[in-house]
């Protein structure tokens, strides 16, 4: 069942990204333009963990934890890499197809599997501790959270796990649509409560200790005649700010939700699938057509609009050195000013697409591709000094 869902689901992406009538010129992605730097980015390291994960949309990325990068491939390796030297502390093998994570903390580094296992290993030594069958494919990294590892799975269930032994602690579930896109949105903690998306267009607050649910909200509403039309899942990862809480569906919805109660404060038109980032006054969203955002959190209000990067397959923005960087298919990060969206910055730090948010820690850049390529950057001040 699980097989035949995810081969329709690739099916549709195609008809969405590339089909047309035999009168309409499907538009090409934009060709970049030189530019003349004005953020000094300087690239520090780079390691490989090995791809295999290319097209198949899986949910593969790096992890840091007090000095330490986590990063897992396709194939079941996982690394640990040393932050500020890029030399490699340890190496594991799983040997299980990875779709998922890693997730870091407390002691512990998570990964989740196309065969719907998780896998605990200790985050010291990769020494593996623990390994759980659930139901469904883990596209979405897994959240550590004290005692508990959440894990949101493509049949639209969010479990809580024991992180001593894997059993499991509590169970939520909401429907999933006869037909999504490929992709999940992962658990997000804010002290005692996850907040996780769902292929509903809804928002969940959980409590991470009993699993009750403390509220819901409707930020995307299935729209349109076919399947292809109502759409309109939450796969990209809620923003938590203070107490406000921000997501965004495809075909859908950008919305800001109170934190205590799930009340919308107020929503606007926009679709994304890849995510946003935020930070004191405003939101910057990777939207479906490729354009990056930056929106007022106050209201949503429009603050500027990039459009240069149209159909390039955006990955997430992130917020770095005083600008927003996010990955293209073509493996390019570029950055761009907070206030103008205007580029100051180009790198490329492979050829395959980079598709995971990057990891920022203070003014160091975290990026890895679905080649498996692990770079890390510095950046801060004027190009050229």
């Amino acid at each position: 069942m699980i097989l035949r869902r995810t081969l329709v689901v690739l099916a549709a992406l195609g008809v969405l990204a590339g089909c047309s009538d035999k009168d309409k010129v499907v538009e090409k992605p934009a060709e970049l333009v030189d530019l003349n730097a004005t953020l000094a980015v300087q690239k520090l390291w780079s390691s490989s963990v090995g791809g295999g994960g290319e097209k198949l949309r899986l949910a593969l990325g790096i992890a840091e934890d007090s000095g330490v990068l986590y990063a897992a491939a396709r194939d079941g390796k996982v690394r640990a890499i040393d932050a500020a030297t890029g030399r490699t502390r340890w190496d594991a093998d799983t040997e299980a197809e990875l779709s998922a994570g890693p997730a870091a903390g407390d002691g512990l580094l998570v990964v989740g599997t196309t065969g719907g296992s998780v896998i605990a290993l200790e985050a010291e030594t990769g020494k593996q501790r623990w390994r759980v069958n659930v139901t469904g494919e883990v596209l979405a990294a897994p959240l550590v959270a004290g005692d508990r590892i959440i894990v949101r799975s493509v049949e639209g269930r969010l479990r809580a796990l024991n992180a001593a032994d894997g059993k499991e602690a509590w169970m939520v579930e909401d429907i999933v649509p006869r037909l999504t896109l490929r992709g999940t949105s992962p658990p997000v903690r804010s002290g005692d409560v996850v907040l996780c998306g769902f292929d509903s267009g809804r928002v969940m607050a959980v409590a991470i200790g009993t699993g009750d649910i403390l509220w819901q909200a409707q930020v995307s509403s299935p729209r349109g005649r076919t399947e292809l039309e109502r759409l309109a899942d939450i796969d990209a990862a809620v923003r938590v700010a203070g107490d406000e809480v921000y997501a965004v569906g495809y075909q859908g919805r950008v919305a800001m939700i109170a934190l205590d109660t799930g009340q919308l404060w107020w929503a606007r038109d926009l679709s994304s699938y890849s995510g946003m980032s935020v930070d004191d006054s405003q939101l910057y969203i990777a939207n479906s057509d490729g354009e990056v955002v930056a929106l007022r959190r106050r209201d949503g209000g429009t603050v500027w609009q990039q459009t240069g990067l149209r159909r390039r397959a955006l990955g997430t923005p992130v917020v770095h050195a005083g600008a927003i960087v996010v990955g293209d298919f073509d493996g390019y990060l570029h950055w761009m000013d907070r206030e103008s969206g205007r580029f100051v910055a180009r790198e490329r730090p492979g050829s395959a697409r980079i598709a995971a948010a990057p990891v920022v820690v203070g003014d160091r850049l975290f990026v890895m591709d679905e080649g498996g390529k692990v770079v890390a950057y510095a950046g801060g001040g004027a190009a050229g000094r």
